[in-house]
């Protein structure tokens, strides 16, 4: 008797837990994507992260036209045509030190634990994640030009030119944020994330031709400037948005971004399986 009924209440909260079909198991494309949802809702419920995104790019482009433009160039008009491009990429870049941030964050608060609990591609996290800030390079480089184009600077390129220039440069940033998160997921806390990166891209970022022709630099530095991988993305983005795009220069910034995506994607999938 005991037996029978155990049997029936089995059967009925067997029907009452699966009433429908099994769901499919996610696919690994799906649940990047998820997760790349997951990382632009963030910005919903945490508006102040996209001060770095809109305000910090609109800082550097008008304090360093007007600041330095007399000075370098002899007027602001000249010198923005110089910089903009060099100012475009330093805004994406920057912003690239947050995928590690947040993926540090989700470490050291213990939501990457629910993560590995989820029948789902175990880097489907990380890949999301960075999908998601994708997003977020997208605003910073597009409130540059727009900004840009406001101050008088002249895209020869035309449109082709600024979006060429625009996914130039998210692409490279895109390879470049896999450094971050390799990085988020080696120390300790967000805090030594955000300083650690924001010192390994100011020697970067700085001593490249964004503000300066290299040719007026000593010589040991300019040997410098032109061998930095962030000079072959301006060097790139000025000649899209000038209208005057060089395959090989194009060619030589998606190879660095393929290589840091060879290197840092698989450091940091395994940094994750271990931590």
């Amino acid at each position: 008797m005991a037996t029978t009924e155990t049997r029936i209440t089995e059967e009925r909260l067997h029907a009452a837990l699966a009433s429908g079909a099994r769901p499919a198991h996610p696919g690994r494309v799906s649940a990047a994507v998820t997760f790349g949802w997951r990382a632009v809702l963030k910005i919903k419920h945490v508006p102040e992260q996209m001060i770095d995104v809109t305000i910090t790019p609109v800082l550097f482009l008008l304090m360093f036209t007007y600041l330095f433009g007399g000075a370098v160039a002899g007027g602001t008009d000249a010198y923005l045509q110089y910089i903009l491009p060099g100012v475009l990429a330093q805004s994406v870049v920057f912003v690239s030190v947050y995928s590690g941030v947040a993926l540090n964050t989700d470490v050291t608060k213990g939501v990457t634990d629910r993560f590995r609990s989820l029948p789902i591609w175990r880097p489907a996290p990380l890949v999301g994640a960075v999908l998601g800030d994708s997003v977020r390079y997208v605003v910073a480089g597009s409130l540059v030009i727009v900004l840009g184009l406001i101050l008088g600077f002249d895209a020869g390129g035309g449109v082709p030119g600024v979006l060429g220039a625009l996914l130039l440069v998210v692409i490279f940033t895109f390879g470049l944020s896999w450094t971050f998160t390799t990085l988020g997921l080696t120390l300790r806390s967000p805090n030594a994330v955000l300083n650690t990166g924001f010192m390994l891209l100011f020697p970067l970022v700085f001593l490249s031709n964004t503000f300066v022709e290299p040719s007026t630099l000593p010589g040991w530095l300019e040997a410098f400037v032109n061998v930095n991988p962030f000079s072959h993305v301006v060097t790139a983005t000025r000649g899209l948005l000038d209208g005057d795009p060089q395959a090989d220069d194009i060619l030589l910034v998606l190879g660095e971004a393929a290589v840091l995506i060879g290197v840092f994607a698989p450091l940091t999938v395994r940094r994750y399986r271990a931590v």
